[in-house]
């Protein structure tokens, strides 16, 4: 799932080198933070939240095998 969020914020940005993302695990759930360059926020974000709401609704999709949650929260 850290690199589906990874090759999916690397494709949208404009600084794909200032991509971070680290993993959180627990028995059930997984949290995945998402850090990009403060001039890419808005194009990971999108209007209304469109492109973090469809980032996160294929994280989801994915984790959907594997039986867990995921949170995936985006910052600078």
């Amino acid at each position: 799932m850290k690199e589906l969020v990874e090759v999916l914020a690397k494709s949208l940005v404009d600084h794909p080198d200032d991509v971070v993302v680290s993993l959180a695990e627990t028995e059930k759930t997984v949290h995945i933070k998402l850090v990009v360059a403060p001039g890419d926020m808005g194009k990971v974000i999108g209007k209304q939240g469109k492109i973090a709401n469809a980032i996160r609704s294929l994280v989801k999709a994915a984790a959907v095998k594997d039986g867990r949650r995921v949170h995936v929260d985006i910052d600078q």
